[in-house]
């Protein structure tokens, strides 16, 4: 499998609903949780391309662009975007969708560098 075919596959897709438990004092995503599904997204997004041990060592520039509502869907999309030596980067946008219309539009993009390490937590080539 190329390099590119193996991006492809890798590309990751979920899917959450905002739930008010999830929402700040005006009725939006917290910033920290939109960072932490970002990341889950970016690792299982790594994984899936290396199918080693990965570990995030920085997000890079993490833009907000739209508030995302309570009661809306959000689509994080991860995609390998670098693969270096040891290390891996994954860009990640949140979409967030109405669940009762059609209207959806990016609100977030950030993106993750991983490294490959092995059982001593030392880095390791990225395969």
């Amino acid at each position: 499998m190329n390099l590119e075919q193996k991006i492809a596959k890798s590309r990751t897709t979920i899917f959450k609903a905002v739930f008010p438990n999830t929402t700040n004092h005006y009725d939006t995503l917290f910033g920290g949780t939109a960072m932490q599904l970002m990341d889950e997204t970016a690792f299982i997004t790594a994984t899936r391309f290396s199918r080693q041990q990965m570990v995030t060592v920085s997000s890079d520039k993490i833009d907000f662009k739209k508030p995302i509502p309570a009661g809306t869907i959000v689509e994080l999309i991860g995609c390998v975007t670098h693969v270096g030596n040891t290390s891996l980067k994954v860009g990640v946008d949140i979409f967030v969708e109405e669940m009762y219309t059609d209207y959806r539009e990016k609100a977030v993009s950030g993106e993750f560098t991983f490294v490959a390490v092995d059982e001593n937590k030392k880095a390791v080539k990225v395969l």
